[in-house]
């Protein structure tokens, strides 16, 4: 008879949180000096690395155009090429300019005024903007507002899929309340556990796994077999 095994996944998810910052101790995400900052990060970070997007927000730096109401009115052209370095410029520079006129309109161009507003009405107004989905609107809202709302990426699908706890088909909304519902809605700790994730998916849970010196091997055999 096949033996069914109860997965807690209280206990799951905080001994890979606990294995992971032992392994990789304190990320210091999201990097950005303002909280603005941070969101055209998170906007200019799909589909490349961030050295290519440090290159691009450093590009703005130079011309001191690190402002919304100095984006919002910056031609397309000119947006366009000083972040040609996080690559699909011209696309990312029509988000930018997308989430810029929400800003704009909705909050006067203030992202201290989107941060009183209630989390679940954000991110609903977020995923109306064009060009941003669930994985940018919720960094946006964790990173940039301060508010308990766990980012699901890529590396987070892989290792949970890999480890049995979701299964390789399921959603982003699915995995997100899996974090919801079993962890508090503490922002610090959704901070760092992103990160971690970000971290062991690079070095170790990559497409081919190196899961002989990944610090998540033996934990996961002796608390979960």
């Amino acid at each position: 008879m096949k033996k069914i095994i109860k997965i807690n996944h209280k206990k799951n998810l905080t001994g890979i949180y606990n294995t992971l910052y032992r392994a990789f101790g304190p990320q210091h995400w999201w990097p950005g000096d303002t909280p603005f900052e941070i969101a055209v990060g998170a906007i200019l970070t799909q589909n490349t690395n961030w050295g290519n997007v440090e290159k691009a927000i450093n590009n703005i730096k130079k011309h001191k155009a690190l402002h919304a109401k100095k984006l919002h009115e910056m031609p397309h052209k000119d947006l366009a090429l000083l972040i040609k370095p996080a690559g699909y410029f011209n696309v990312k520079a029509k988000r930018l300019k997308h989430f810029l006129a929400f800003l704009a309109n909705h909050y006067n161009g203030s992202i201290e005024q989107m941060k009183s507003e209630d989390a679940h009405q954000l991110r609903h107004q977020l995923l109306e903007v064009n060009g941003i989905g669930p994985e940018t609107a919720d960094s946006i809202l964790l990173y940039a507002l301060d508010k308990p709302v766990f980012v699901v990426d890529a590396y987070t699908k892989r290792v949970l899929s890999r480890h049995e706890i979701i299964s390789e088909k399921a959603t982003y909304h699915e995995i997100q309340d899996l974090f919801h519902n079993n962890l508090p809605q503490d922002i610090k700790l959704f901070n760092e556990y992103h990160a971690l994730f970000v971290m062991v998916g690079k070095d170790y849970c990559k497409p081919k796994p190196k899961c002989e010196k990944c610090p998540l091997k033996k934990d996961f055999i002796k608390q979960y077999v």
